[in-house]
């Protein structure tokens, strides 16, 4: 593949002229928008741009901090997920941008003093230094250690990176120069992992790092070499940071405590008080930026600020509480002082967003998936809620034009794999054999019931004109529901891929591994076989009635898709035939006009139905690893989900 930088650039995504696979396409991701190189001059009057993200959460631990940074000029913060960094405008949440070129998982970046370059590091022990502008191109690869890099920082004048970790035996801290790669000093003195590492931000400058040895370590240079150690802390020592001013240096551990050093000798110099104090590890520490508070984060599912005084004594000045439901997932694993932002990441990835001039406002809250998102729907109250879910088991509500607008708690948290919804409930079919019901109210989930169906659930749907009706396909067969209660479990001879019900409950479709779809009309409890339609040439994946019923529109795992006359059983539209790997999903416009595919080749395909499979709209790399859920939110206005943990929306527009 290209090596080209990915980049989501403003650019808009044109009409492709042919098919060449876009796998084997240069690629390019930023910003707002998904791209493609385009080296024709089609003269189609439509053309799809990416006008949201809704980004993913960051990549969390359990026992484990995760160290965010961020640059202060241009108020945006950087986080790791799997292979990719966001970058997050912290005054614009649904301007996001993407850098996916690492090839290992990702842990830790950082924006360079002058904010023109970011360095980031993987689980493998590289460092990719790489331009914020002209599409994050490439200036320097590095392997820096021989293991999983924790944390690395950037000089006061930008031409040094330290990075430290997990050295497997060899060096645990390497510091070098950003141009060459060249080490500048060695780093003695830890014998385990070492989680955190800063530059003293003034000349003389040094080096602290701490680790899992319980030591915090002082280095002076350039070149650097080990000075002291110290060892007051009985625990893994998960933080460390120097103070703007380059004054004092300050180290915070899971043993609860916080503990100040002279940044000059090294020597220490007082604690955080006990008092108040906290009462699980503390994960992350960072300064305000006159150096005259810390905010801290720990598992005790609370973050605190603290002043700090000039004896290097630090006692708590306000207590943040965690506003979630009191679960693990809200303990707090990091954090930022960023301008007048107090930043705090839980453990469940989501991002609060409090005030330091009014720490007592209630705070922004920004969530997201971690994990890959399978399944969108869309809800039609008084405004439109987008519901999105993972395997996971977290269902999040998103309302286009803003992006998230709150978790949906779930008394039971089981794994998703199919997700219905309407106004009052949402049904939902997971891993096991249970298929699940439960009401909404307002943002709230509801009372929940469920079945046991006997066997997993390959697909799940709902007749949504008299929504007690439900149909569910298993391996060999289909189960009716209604009101949650089996009207019949039918053996159908054949193994089952997908199924869909119609809207007045009166028609099925149940599609097969043979590629065959079968037509049943449901009466009561039966079902009666009416045709059966062969073209497909690979396994089902997915079938959808079109809004008005006049239409289906069916896929399969052999990359085609293929939409059908209701009535006369006709092909309708075919030559569908423009992906390059299986297609995972399928959505109709609630005008019946335009059907939207996506597949694992990462591109999302929008087909008009009155026109010609070639005057298709392709997004390419809509979503890296593949796209898994799509729904139209009007005629104009497309979201897709994807294997990358986001959700995106793109507008349909005239040329």
């Amino acid at each position: 593949m290209s090596k080209k930088n990915n980049k989501i650039s403003d650019q808009l995504v044109q009409k492709a002229p042919t098919s060449i696979p876009a796998l084997f396409l240069p690629t390019k991701i930023l910003q707002n928008s998904l791209f493609a190189n385009h080296t024709h001059t089609h003269t189609h009057t439509q053309m799809a741009s990416l006008i949201e993200t809704y980004a993913c959460a960051p990549s969390t631990e359990r026992g484990r901090g995760i160290l965010i940074s961020g640059d202060p000029k241009t108020n945006s913060i950087l986080y790791c997920n799997a292979r990719s960094v966001f970058i997050r405008y912290l005054d614009r949440p649904l301007h996001v941008a993407v850098y996916g070129d690492h090839s290992y998982p990702v842990t830790v970046a950082r924006y360079s003093p002058n904010g023109e370059w970011i360095a980031s590091a993987d689980v493998s022990g590289i460092i990719r230094i790489w331009g914020t502008h002209n599409d994050f191109v490439l200036k320097n690869e590095f392997k820096v250690l021989s293991g999983r890099i924790d944390d690395l920082q950037w000089s006061p004048d930008g031409l040094r990176i330290v990075a430290c970790g997990d050295g497997k035996g060899k060096s645990f801290v390497r510091a070098f120069m950003w141009d060459s790669g060249s080490t500048v000093g060695d780093f003695d003195g830890h014998s385990k992992r070492v989680l955190s590492c800063h530059f003293k931000p003034t000349r003389p400058f040094r080096i602290a790092s701490c680790g899992e040895d319980f030591l915090v370590n002082f280095y002076e240079g350039p070149p650097f070499k080990f000075k002291l150690s110290h060892r007051e802390h009985a625990n893994f020592v998960n933080c460390i940071r120097f103070s703007p001013d380059g004054s004092k240096l300050i180290s915070v551990s899971s043993d609860k405590k916080g503990i100040i050093y002279d940044a000059k000798t090294g020597e220490t110099m007082g604690q955080l008080s006990s008092e108040d104090g906290h009462t699980g590890s503390i994960y992350a520490v960072s300064w305000s930026g006159d150096g005259k508070h810390v905010l801290t984060v720990s598992a005790d599912k609370t973050a605190k600020i603290w002043e700090i005084f000039e004896d290097g004594t630090g006692k708590v000045s306000k207590t943040l509480e965690c506003s979630g439901s009191g679960g693990v997932e809200d303990m707090l694993v990091g954090c930022l002082w960023q301008n007048d932002h107090l930043i705090t990441v839980s453990l469940s990835g989501t991002i609060n967003l409090y005030s330091a001039r009014d720490p007592d406002k209630q705070p922004l809250c920004l969530s997201g998936h971690m994990k890959n998102v399978n399944t969108l729907t869309l809800i039609e109250s008084n405004e439109k809620i987008i519901l999105s879910s993972s395997f996971d088991g977290s269902i999040l509500r998103w309302t286009p034009g803003t992006g998230h607008s709150g978790k949906l708690q779930r008394k039971d948290s089981s794994q998703i794999k199919c997700l219905v919804a309407t106004k009052e409930e949402i049904m939902t079919s997971g891993y096991d054999n249970k298929v699940w019901r439960i009401s909404l109210d307002q943002d709230k989930a509801g009372d929940a019931e469920h079945i046991d169906v006997g066997s997993q659930p390959k697909d799940l749907s709902q007749a949504i004109n008299s929504p007690d009706l439900a149909f569910v396909s298993l391996d060999s067969g289909v189960v009716l529901l209604k009101d949650m209660q089996i009207l019949s479990n039918i053996n159908l001879g054949f193994s089952v891929t997908a199924s869909v019900i119609a809207p007045d409950g009166s028609e099925a479709i149940v599609g097969g591994h043979d590629g065959k779809l079968h037509i049943y009309s449901v009466s009561g409890d039966s079902l009666t076989e009416e045709a059966t339609l062969e073209k497909h040439r690979g396994p089902i994946s997915v079938i959808r009635y079109s809004p008005d019923f006049s239409m289906f529109a069916s896929a399969d795992l052999n990359r085609e898709a293929v939409v059908w006359d209701r009535t006369s059983k006709e092909v309708k539209l075919n030559n569908m035939l423009f992906h390059t790997a299986r297609i995972n999903c399928l959505a109709w416009s609630p005008n019946s006009t335009m059907v939207a595919t996506g597949s694992l080749d990462t591109c999302v395909i929008i087909y008009e139905v009155g026109k010609p499979a070639s005057s298709r709209i392709t997004v390419k790399n809509a979503h890296p690893g593949g796209v898994y859920g799509l729904v139209f939110i009007d005629d104009c206005n497309v979201a897709s989900s994807g294997e990358d943990a986001c959700i995106r929306v793109w507008k349909i527009v005239q040329q």
